[in-house]
């Protein structure tokens, strides 16, 4: 493949950009179809949404709150509210309005606060955003000097979340600085980030394409194109890192690309494919906003791997003299200056090696203690309440908090499957369950056979104590209101479909990591031939990914920093871990695959430790520098659940690149010595081999047979 991309490199080039341009033009043409999907088939919330759907009540449409405050009364502003609310009415996607003068309950005791009921025609993530948009600028037109109209609701939170290149910019500007760095020359540093930002457009505009085919939410660009630039900036990396070394080891520009890409791009493939294996393990969870996005990431991995085996050997064959002179001429100064290639690598090794019990039993309890919080992970999802200040969604979370009290901004649905008597019934004795600070009336459907009583918790919806509230009422109540009514009691609405989610999310977890962890730990087998060998990989693997959620747990739901508390978003736990685990396995393979030709080659374990570190430490730790302050940008991001992806993927690159790869990798393998490689005979007689990294001087023109 190296061969045939620089005999061929302009027509390697000219095909990538054939192909970025076609998928660019036809994603702009066909336009984006980004939907969230949030259903969860066999839970109450979204049985109880399938039967508002199915008896026409208004229930089955998301709605908005306009909320509106007068100091000295809101009775004084009841021409300029009806007003108003009438041509809110009259807008697109409105099904209903309710106005706070027709309903006693919409205004606070002291009169200063109310809220009008916008029922959408639809869920939230359905209605158009230009829809939304025109109903919170009609409604805030109405706004004077002593009168505050405010909006709120999941719709509006949507539409008000605008999109900003800024931590795209900044991961990009972060990955030139240390790729200078690393190299000292701009074309060398040019290579990878070009071979990335070739790799992540192509992906972008094809998952443009597949949201026609596949469910894929609308927070997916942002996530593909970060993860897309960090993944494709790494596996160009290690291939380009081998080529330069192969150059100092006198090798031509075209022999150094092919023994690069028979060694390094073997590891790619593979890291590639862990990955992918990692990401579609999410398909399994049967959660239809993890599925897009799990589809939207690996079809991103599989283009970046695509472009680092094919873009990026045409680009070795462009610029490989320029890049020769320059390599060469670096070597020659380190060696005349006595600075050998990987010394405080090999220094570090040494250390380790010399006391590898007490190194890596410190960097474990280490990550032991970092990883401790998430024990006390609490899932679920950010509402108004964690939007910034300055948002009409926090600020009418605020009102109506102050109005109503803190469970209004979560209420439950409860829903009565019977006759209006029977709704009547469920709405007196839901009143006097504890935790519960007020019911509305019974609410019938458009053909009667439905009641819906609005539940207000006496707790914040991401209070501990609205999530027993949800389980107290399903598990102990719904089941004698069932017995005493004859109705079928459901609890809904979105405070309880956020537990219903968390919930499965946790219910189903296990499974998921069982079947990431069990298929990579058995490629990890097929390739190092050892049993002991995929068993630290994984535990390590998951160790850093626990210290990750630890990290989390600690800045976003205990407000370390001045973040401001709350629960961490459901779905992040299983993406990070899909993402980090597969990534993990870049680092871990590019490792123990030069420790593992050095002890094919030497015998030798302590001197195959030393030389795999010194031979990969500083590319690890650059490529793990450079996914670190990529990760990091989404820190940048107004979004809370984009701040808290990027916060889990950083520190688990950074434990994975720096502590577990430099530190306790080297101390366990010094520990495991000569049975790391140690695989049963029977089991090696039937596994078949596979070959990455081979040795240097076995690398020719032919890449030869991968497995024998």
């Amino acid at each position: 493949m190296a061969d045939w991309a620089q005999r061929h490199r302009w027509a390697a080039l000219l095909l990538w950009l054939a192909v970025l341009a076609a998928v660019a033009l036809g994603s702009q043409a066909a336009g984006s179809a980004y939907r969230n999907d949030f259903s969860l088939p066999g839970t109450d919330s979204q049985a109880a949404t399938d039967l508002y759907t199915e008896h026409g009540s208004a229930q089955a449409g998301d709605s908005v709150e306009i909320v509106v405050k007068d100091g000295q009364g809101i009775d004084r502003r009841k021409a300029a509210v009806e007003a108003m609310l009438a041509e809110v009415r009259g807008l697109p996607s409105v099904a209903e309005v309710r106005s706070p003068y027709a309903d006693a309950s919409a205004v606070s005791q002291d009169g200063t606060i109310g809220y009008a009921t916008v029922t959408l025609d639809g869920k939230a993530e359905a209605v158009p955003k230009e829809d939304v948009t025109a109903i919170i600028d009609t409604a805030k037109d109405a706004e004077e000097e002593g009168f505050q109209v405010e909006l709120g609701g999941d719709a509006v939170r949507g539409a008000e979340e605008k999109g900003s290149p800024t931590a795209e910019l900044a991961g990009i500007a972060a990955a030139v600085i240390i790729l200078g760095l690393l190299f000292g020359s701009l074309v060398a540093a040019a290579v990878p980030l070009i071979t990335a930002l070739f790799a992540v457009g192509s992906a972008l505009g094809l998952i443009v394409l597949a949201s026609h085919v596949f469910t894929i939410a609308d927070f997916t660009p942002p996530i593909t194109m970060l993860v897309g630039l960090g993944v494709g900036v790494d596996y160009a990396l290690l291939i380009f890192y081998r080529y330069r070394q192969e150059l100092i080891h006198g090798a031509d520009p075209a022999a150094a690309t092919r023994k690069a890409l028979d060694a390094a791009g073997r590891t790619v493939f593979f890291a590639g494919c862990t990955v992918i294996i990692a990401l579609l393990g999410l398909v399994a969870l049967g959660l239809g906003s993890l599925q897009g996005v799990a589809l939207a990431l690996a079809l991103t991995v599989l283009t970046t791997m695509a472009a680092s085996l094919v873009l990026l050997p045409a680009l070795l064959a462009l610029f490989g003299n320029r890049i020769r002179r320059h390599v060469l001429k670096r070597a020659a100064k380190a060696g005349a200056k006595g600075r050998a290639e990987g010394r405080r690598w090999r220094t570090l090794a040494g250390a380790v090696q010399r006391r590898p019990l007490p190194a890596l039993l410190v960097a474990v309890l280490a990550m032991l203690a970092l990883s401790a919080p998430a024990a006390g992970m609490r899932l679920g999802f950010a509402d108004a309440g964690n939007d910034p200040g300055t948002t009409t969604t926090r600020q009418a979370y605020d009102l109506l908090a102050e109005g109503f009290g803190p469970g209004f901004n979560g209420p439950l649905l409860v829903l009565a499957q019977g006759d209006e008597a029977a709704g009547q019934a469920v709405r007196s004795e839901l009143a006097k369950v504890e935790g519960v600070a007020a019911a509305s009336p019974a609410m019938p459907s458009d053909d009667g056979s439905l009641s819906t009583v609005i539940v207000y918790p006496a707790t914040a919806p991401q209070d501990e104590g609205t999530t027993d509230l949800v389980h107290h009422l399903r598990d102990d109540v719904a089941p004698e209101l069932q017995r005493d009514t004859g109705a079928e009691i459901l609890v809904g609405g979105a405070t309880a479909a956020s537990q219903d989610f968390a919930d499965t999310v946790s219910q189903r977890l296990p499974l998921f990591v069982a079947v990431v962890v069990g298929l990579s730990s058995l490629l990890l087998m097929l390739v190092f031939r050892s049993v002991l060998i995929p068993l630290k990989a994984a535990l390590l693997n998951l160790l850093s990914i626990s210290a990750a959620l630890g990290a989390m747990t600690l800045v976003f739901q205990h407000g370390l920093f001045g973040v401001q508390p709350g629960p961490i978003e459901a779905f992040l736990p299983v993406l990070i871990f899909a993402i980090v685990f597969g990534l993990s396995m870049d680092y871990e393979v590019f490792l123990v695959s030069r420790i593992q030709e050095e002890w094919e080659r030497t015998k030798d374990h302590s001197l195959a430790v030393r030389e795999g570190l010194a031979s990969t430490g500083k590319v690890i730790t650059a490529a793990g520098a450079i996914m670190i302050v990529v990760f990091g940008a989404f820190m940048l991001s107004p979004d809370r659940m984009l701040q808290q992806f990027g916060l889990g993927l950083a520190v688990a690159i950074l434990m994975d690149a720096l502590v577990i790869r430099c530190l306790i990798v080297p101390a366990a393998m010094q520990l495991l010595g000569r049975r790391a490689w140690w695989m049963p005979a029977p089991l090696a007689r039937r596994l078949p081999r596979v070959a990455l990294e081979r040795p240097a001087d076995s690398a020719g023109t032919s890449a030869g047979p991968w497995c024998r």
